[in-house]
């Protein structure tokens, strides 16, 4: 009795100035925040920044590469004028080529300035190589000049052997009248024409594939050589059975890139006719594919025609690539 008199008289206890152990505060979460943060832009950082230093070069070639790639494919199926609308016209201009005795005699002189300026070229480069790659007096000289004509301006280059190949006071005319011979028409006569622009070509790429095979030959260990002239075998049987076998892909590699710079022949042939350099001289006999794109897009201002022509070009590179393929995997199963 006494205990409820006293519990009713004191009133309610009053309530605990302490918080409940859950109602603790918790620790700022601010560090830990910025560490995931950091953490993940360090993620972000790592997988994004090789594609921010390779994205100017996909850039690159998106805008003056694969964006002229596909317009030009977009105006070979029209009839384009110079500031005229396009007109769609399928594959008429294909089979216009087909029907162009213009196209085909390009495509012939393509070929046949290719095979007489590339074949020289490369047989001279090895030889120039296998010279230079044993130890003579003055070998640095030489390995500078012979990459000269390649620094060399396709313009300056041209001119001066447009001057030895005049017809009328050319210094090759000039020397062929001392040895008995008459003066040759290289400028209007087909063989003539293209064996002088082949001839440019040949002096301005040989020592620049020569330096080439000069770089795959130094990678040829020595003790090869070691054994062969252990052998009996003589410097030219050395170079036949040890160099050529052994520096065979780089010279598939230089067959393929002088075949392609051939198939896109362009300044020696239109800066060697002059006047009628853009088409390949008074009758066409050193035309190729490349002026003859260039003369009906800006000449005839048929762009759906030249397009073709650049498509056609394009096509003839990849078979040349299918072609270097198939020998380099026949290379690998003879091996």
């Amino acid at each position: 009795m006494a205990t409820s008199v006293r519990a009713a008289t004191d009133g309610p206890s009053p309530p605990d100035p302490s918080p409940p152990p859950s109602a603790s505060p918790a620790p700022p979460a601010g560090p830990a925040a910025r560490g995931a943060w950091r953490s993940r832009l360090y993620r972000w950082d790592l997988k994004a920044t090789p594609y921010a230093f390779v994205s100017p070069f996909f850039l690159c070639f998106a805008a003056f590469g694969l964006f002229p790639l596909i317009h030009t494919g977009w105006l070979s199926l029209h009839r384009v004028e110079l500031g005229g609308e396009a007109e769609w016209r399928g594959l008429d201009n294909y089979t216009g080529l087909w029907d162009s005795e213009f196209f085909w005699r390009a495509l012939a002189n393509t070929f046949t300035i290719g095979v007489i300026s590339t074949v020289p070229q490369l047989l001279m480069a090895l030889g120039l190589a296998h010279l230079l790659n044993y130890r003579l007096r003055g070998r640095g000289f030489f390995r500078v000049a012979v990459l000269a004509p390649y620094a060399t301006s396709i313009a300056a280059a041209t001119l001066v052997f447009a001057q030895l190949f005049n017809s009328d006071y050319g210094l090759i005319n000039t020397v062929l009248g001392w040895a008995g011979f008459d003066p040759v028409d290289w400028e209007s006569s087909q063989w003539p024409a293209q064996i002088a622009i082949s001839v440019i070509v040949i002096w301005r790429w040989t020592g620049y594939n020569a330096l080439i095979y000069l770089a795959a030959m130094q990678a040829v260990p020595q003790e090869l050589y070691e054994a062969a002239a252990l052998d009996g075998a003589s410097r030219w049987r050395q170079f036949v059975s040890v160099t050529i076998p052994s520096i065979r892909p780089t010279i598939l590699f230089t067959i393929v890139v002088s075949t392609i710079g051939a198939t896109q022949l362009f300044g020696e042939p239109m800066l060697f006719g002059g006047s009628l350099g853009v088409s390949g001289g008074s009758g066409g006999q050193f035309q190729t594919l490349s002026l003859l794109m260039y003369e009906k897009g800006w000449v005839t201002g048929a762009l759906g025609q030249a397009s073709a022509i650049a498509w056609v070009m394009l096509l003839l590179l990849l078979l040349i690539g299918a072609v270097r393929l198939l020998v380099a995997r026949w290379n690998r199963e003879a091996s």
